[in-house]
């Protein structure tokens, strides 16, 4: 087994970018940059908390763990859990800590080079520091059983892992693969087209190392998401890699056949210069490009200002018994948020008639504040999200595809 870093080659596309996946970072970044027009920074940030829900169920969807949104809305509250889904929920709210920590970076233009060994490392500490003791320790074959500590890379000494038929680097040797990893990718990171095509090949090389004794999968889902952002198309963070990966294009499978299809190793001398194959490497990077293309396509569509205000107008004329009611919700979702004193103006009624509806649509959960004298935002509660959020969780299909 070569062991010595130039294994994962090629990292990427140095000499020539394939047509296709030149065209599809093309498509990325116009279809990204659609998304979330027009909605209200409070309003977008509400529905990035949504997506974050969202993103964390798919991932652990993909781990083979079936969380229940609500759970996970009831975790992230610190409500009290059901015994037996309190450690998939509490899992669930570690993955949305993490998540929501990076979104901030994002936003205080903060975030560090999310293919470097120091941001991973840390995302891997927070993540498992947040975890419930039960996923806090690795099952091996031969029975005995493992701590996992946050934070740490194999390493010297550490036991050594197999990911079905991919035998990864050797633990002594994952320090000098993921030095290699981290200068290969500041590389792939200098031009616009490189840095939305590194999204695809980092992701499978950093599991193709598998640095960590266990938890890669998430931790190269959330550096996926973390290099959307540097890559300018992450979208407010209104969509989700995951979702894409569960889904596929086609079948649910997908993920795992493309994932052992990118282990390849160098198939000739056509094959680029590596000793993985660069054209196995095209084709899964095509493919990864593509599902990240069907999920802002997805996340546009739902998000979009002038369906979703009429899809809450319906939801609150069903439910609420108020005529104002649904006036009073496309305001304060157009403008973020909105002072109670206004309500009044918005409504063009009386003081005590607009405070009534505030009341209705505060106590429906349509409307939230942090005090009953503070600003009121719109809220986007689970009971209705697939009302609001067609098929956000659920199988159905709302996805369109690049040309």
């Amino acid at each position: 087994m070569l062991e010595t870093p130039g294994r994962i080659e090629p990292c990427f596309f140095e000499e020539h970018i394939p047509a296709e996946l030149a065209d599809l970072t093309v498509d990325l970044q116009r279809e990204a940059a659609q998304l979330g027009q027009g909605l209200h920074p409070d309003s977008a940030a509400e529905l990035a908390d949504l997506v974050r829900i969202m993103n964390c169920y798919y991932s652990n969807l993909i781990e083979g763990h079936n969380t229940r949104p609500r759970d996970i809305e009831r975790a992230l509250a610190g409500a009290e859990l059901e015994e037996e889904a309190r450690p998939l929920a509490l899992e669930a709210r570690a993955h949305v800590i993490v998540q929501r920590a990076i979104d901030g970076m994002h936003r205080a233009g903060t975030l560090p080079c999310p293919t470097s060994v120091e941001f991973l490392s840390w995302v891997h500490k927070v993540f498992y520091d947040e975890m419930p003791e039960e996923y806090r320790v690795i099952e091996h074959p031969d029975g005995t059983r493992e701590p996992i500590i946050p934070g740490h890379m194999r390493q010297q000494g550490d036991k050594e892992v197999a990911v079905g038929r991919h035998m990864p680097p050797s633990s002594s040797r994952v320090a000098a693969f993921m030095d290699h990893f981290d200068k290969r990718f500041q590389v792939a990171a200098r031009s616009s087209s490189g840095r939305i095509i590194a999204i695809a090949s980092a992701h499978h090389r950093l599991n193709y190392i598998h640095p960590f004794p266990d938890g890669n999968g998430r931790v190269s889902r959330l550096m996926s998401h973390a290099m959307a952002f540097t890559a300018g198309i992450g979208g407010q963070g209104l969509w989700s890699v995951s979702r894409g990966l569960a889904r596929g294009l086609a079948d649910h499978g997908e993920y795992k056949r493309m994932m052992d299809l990118a282990d390849s190793p160098r198939r000739g001398d056509r094959d680029g210069r590596g000793n993985l194959s660069e054209a196995a490497l095209k084709t899964f990077c095509a493919w990864f490009l593509k599902v990240s293309f069907d999920q802002i396509a997805f996340s546009t569509k739902l998000f979009d200002l002038s369906g979703l205000e009429k899809r809450y107008r319906r939801l609150v004329e069903d439910t609420i018994d108020d005529k104002r009611a649904p006036d009073l919700i496309a305001a304060v979702l157009r403008h973020g948020a909105l002072e109670r004193g206004e309500a009044q103006i918005a409504l063009k009624t009386s003081e005590r008639t607009a405070r009534n509806t505030l009341s209705k649509l505060t106590a429906a959960g349509y409307l939230a504040s942090a005090s009953p004298k503070t600003p009121v935002r719109v809220a986007f509660p689970l009971d209705y999200r697939e009302r609001l959020f067609p098929n956000l969780f659920a199988e159905g299909d709302l996805r369109t595809s690049p040309a």
